[in-house]
């Protein structure tokens, strides 16, 4: 009979997100292994290599953010509020500029990985997908969006955009900065003077 794991997959996962936060692309198993507090031959024997490793990762990460997203727009007052909740969450775990610097740093590893590029693909149809479903529900109170596809992926590319830029030139909070930059957007398909 084999023996009940004590150590979880996501202790492990929680600890290499921690470490590329804080060393970015060149983090190793072993520092994982330091983190979670176990051996390397753990996290090795759980995932096989880095690259096993950074695709259970993104697999989580795809997960959690549709999960964030729909925690986010279910707590708000109307659709559109619940529209700009989700989609401030989606980098909410980005943290300061040097841990979003340094998961950029991995983000740039992982395109050149076919493998990982396409977890990416399907991370980012995922919030899509999410950001369609509550474009859907607001659109009764934004006349002047375009249609749901187009307006999910602006949506989209403008919290995508907006955590690069703040990662690589940051000022005050990212989550703030999302929200500004995402208010100015649903301001103007609001029709308001002020977008």
């Amino acid at each position: 009979m084999a023996r009940p794991r004590s150590i979880t997959d996501e202790r492990l996962l929680g600890a290499a997100e921690t470490v590329i936060g804080r060393c970015g692309p060149g983090f190793t198993l072993a520092q994982v292994a330091s983190e979670a507090g176990v051996s390397v031959g753990t996290v090795a024997q759980r995932f096989g290599s880095k690259s096993g490793l950074l695709q259970a990762m993104s697999r989580r990460a795809t997960r959690r953010a549709v999960e964030q997203m729909r925690e986010c727009a279910e707590r708000a007052d109307d659709p559109v509020d619940g529209l700009r909740a989700a989609a401030v969450s989606v980098y909410a775990v980005l943290g300061d500029a040097e841990e979003a610097a340094n998961h950029l740093g991995q983000f740039g590893v992982d395109i050149g990985d076919p493998v990982l590029r396409a977890l990416l693909g399907e991370h980012f149809t995922a919030v899509e997908e999410e950001l369609r479903r509550l474009v859907r529900a607001a659109a009764p109170s934004l006349p002047h969006a375009p249609s749901v596809p187009r307006a999910a992926r602006a949506v989209l590319a403008v919290i995508n955009g907006v955590s690069i830029d703040w990662s690589i030139r940051p000022h005050g909070r990212l989550a703030d900065r999302l929200a500004e930059d995402v208010d100015a957007v649903l301001a103007a398909w609001r029709g308001r003077e002020d977008a």
